[in-house]
C-alpha cells in the first residue's frame, strides 16, 4: 500500500477505529506509536517485522517520527536500516528452509508458480541487482527477501544488497525531513520512488562504463 504521511501519530488510534478495512487499521495502529515513548523500539520491531512477513512499510512510522524529532534523522534511518537488515536475514532463512510449508500461501494470495521460476532465473544471473532494486522500492521487501531464500542466493549477497538498498532508502527519506521539513511531504509521496529508480539507474550506468573504459 502507499504510505501516507499526512495523518498525524495523535490521531491515528481513532481513524483506526473509524475504519473497517484491517489493513487500514494496521497501518494507523502502526503510525500511532511515533506518538509514543516506545517509538525507536516500535520503530525497529516493524522494520525488522516488514522484511520478513508484516505488511506495512516502516516509512509509515520513520517518517512522522522525523518530522516530529529531525535532529534525530541520523538515529532514527540508523535503527530502521539495522532492523530491516536484520530481518531479511529472517525472510531469506524462511525461504531457505520453510519454503515447502509456505510456498502454497504465496502461490494461491502472492503470484503464480510461473511468475516465481521466472523470479528464480532472474536471481540466478542477476541477484545482487534484483535485491538492490526491489529494495529501494517500496515493494514489500519480505517478498524479496523471502524467495531469495527459496531460491538461495548467498546469504552474503542478500545481506549486501539489503545494508546498501535499505539504507539509501531510508536515509534519503530521514534526510529529506531534517533538510525540508513540511516541505518534503509532497515530494516524498509522489517522487521519491523515482529519485531511487534514477539513482540505481546511474549506478549501473556508472558501473558499466567503468567497465568499458577498462576493455
Amino acid at each position: 500500500m502507499k504510505t501516507e504521511i499526512t495523518a498525524e501519530p495523535a490521531t491515528a488510534m481513532e481513524l483506526a477505529r473509524q475504519t473497517r478495512n484491517p489493513l487500514r487499521k494496521l497501518y494507523y495502529w502502526t503510525l500511532h506509536w511515533a506518538g509514543t515513548r516506545f517509538a525507536i523500539p516500535a520503530l525497529f520491531i516493524i522494520s525488522f517485522a516488514e522484511a520478513s512477513f508484516f505488511p506495512i512499510p516502516p516509512d509509515a512510522l520513520l517518517l512522522p517520527m522525523c518530522f516530529a524529532k529531525p535532529r534525530k534523522w541520523l538515529v532514527y534511518a540508523f535503527w530502521c536500516t539495522l532492523a530491516s537488515v536484520l530481518g531479511a536475514l529472517a525472510g531469506w532463512l524462511i525461504g531457505l528452509y520453510l519454503w515447502e510449508a509456505v510456498s502454497g500461501f504465496f502461490y494461491t494470495y502472492i503470484f503464480k508458480k510461473a511468475a516465481f521460476d521466472a523470479m528464480a532465473e532472474w536471481y540466478r544471473q542477476h541477484g545482487f541487482w534484483v535485491i538492490m532494486l526491489k529494495g529501494l522500492t517500496p515493494i514489500p521487501f519480505k517478498l524479496i527477501t523471502i524467495s531469495a531464500g527459496a531460491c538461495h542466493v548467498p546469504l552474503h549477497i542478500v545481506i549486501v544488497a539489503a545494508v546498501i538498498s535499505r539504507g539509501a532508502r531510508f536515509f534519503l527519506l530521514a534526510g529529506l525531513v531534517r533538510a525540508f521539513g513540511e516541505q518534503a511531504k509532497p515530494f516524498i509521496e509522489k517522487y521519491l520512488s523515482w529519485v531511487l529508480f534514477a539513482c540505481f539507474a546511474a549506478l549501473i550506468g556508472g558501473l558499466f562504463t567503468l567497465k568499458l573504459l577498462h576493455h
